[in-house]
């Protein structure tokens, strides 16, 4: 199978597109892949990095701020449709993928003026602005969450889960003592986002001293850009702080609760595995995606939402206090996450991969 995958931006859209990639070389190992991200964003050294074949085509999102900056978005958009025609062509693909940000717009629109076959994929609850530009065209639509199917054509959409979630199920467990923590205490992880935050990072300094003579350990993963700012605080002794883990999710389930953002990745980590959490939604993202998301699992018992505005030392102690204390709570939040969690999801997207390029045969 020949395949050509867009998606940009964001890790939330880039490690989906990867795990589809990785779900086609299991199946199919002799496929051939080319990935079309941007010029200017985290794909473009990220894939090749991987040994993945890469095109990168200028491109940017649309400014909400100051309308008259989209002029120069909407020629770079015309630009960008042209070279991704050229690109398809030359490549000549069994099928065209789009997995989210910006760019898939010009690629998926091209690809559907050549005639190729489409896929989409959507990881939020609420779709991104472009996959609901794309979604008219595209031949099949697979969804993260399963609110998020009403978006979409009832004859197109298919639920599937996030394909990393399958990735994340085969993960191995690691050990909580190579990170200072001790097994014999439950662990709670606290982390808002790869890179941190300047708000919540005046909170979670706030609550520090009142974890001491907790019966459990918190783990709180700074973002390197804050690091720093956590150095003139004393720590109780059942508190560790890192300004990043590396392999994140073999940690997250070794955790008995999550207290973090609610971005599609930390979603598909969160009910892959099937773990309670506090869900911090960043109210400074697009369309309010990420509170969209974190209702989703509040709405089946799988998670406590608290907004940023209402995040208080008590509250969050209150509802920690709670969750660890009432086993029947904890059991429930426990089977409502998983319930999200497919564990088949990459291998899901495969067969519905595998549908359209057999149709385009026939």
């Amino acid at each position: 199978m020949k395949v050509i995958i867009c998606a940009g931006g964001t890790g939330g859209h880039i490690y989906p597109a990867i795990a589809i990639i990785n779900k086609i070389k299991e199946k199919e190992p002799t496929s051939e892949f080319l990935y079309i991200g941007t010029t200017d964003r985290m794909e473009k050294d990220l894939i090749p990095n991987l040994g993945i074949p890469y095109v990168g085509i200028e491109m940017e999102g649309l400014n909400r701020k100051n309308i008259l900056k989209n002029i120069k978005v909407l020629i770079k958009y015309k630009h960008a449709i042209n070279s991704a025609k050229n690109i398809i062509k030359n490549y000549n693909p069994d099928i065209v993928i789009g997995v989210g940000g910006y760019i898939t717009a010009p690629v998926l629109i091209a690809a559907y003026k050549l005639k190729y076959k489409i896929l989409i994929h959507e990881q939020n609850s609420i779709p991104g602005v472009s996959n609901k530009l794309i979604a008219k065209y595209a031949d099949k639509i697979c969804v993260s969450l399963p609110n998020s199917t009403k978006y979409f054509a009832k004859d197109k959409v298919v639920y599937t889960g996030n394909p990393r979630s399958e990735e994340i199920f085969y993960i191995k467990k690691k050990n909580k003592e190579e990170y200072g923590l001790t097994n014999n205490k439950k662990l709670v992880i606290m982390v808002m986002g790869s890179l941190g935050s300047t708000t919540m990072t005046e909170k979670i300094k706030e609550m520090i001293p009142k974890y001491k003579n907790k019966p459990y350990q918190v783990l709180i993963i700074t973002g390197k850009n804050y690091y720093a700012e956590y150095e003139k605080i004393t720590i109780p002794k059942n508190v560790v702080i890192v300004p990043f883990i590396e392999d994140f999710t073999s940690l997250l389930k070794s955790a008995d609760l999550i207290i973090s953002r609610a971005g599609a990745s930390t979603i598909a980590e969160i009910t892959s595995i099937g773990i309670p959490s506090i869900l911090v939604p960043s109210p400074y993202v697009t369309n309010n995606h990420q509170y969209k998301n974190a209702k989703e699992l509040e709405d089946i018992g799988a998670a406590k939402l608290i907004q940023e505005q209402d995040f208080s030392t008590a509250l969050v102690l209150e509802q920690i206090d709670k969750i660890l204390t009432d086993q029947t709570l904890y059991q429930k939040m426990k089977k409502s996450s998983a319930s999200l969690g497919v564990k088949d999801s990459a291998t899901r997207i495969y067969l519905e991969i595998k549908k359209l390029v057999k149709e385009d045969t026939k």
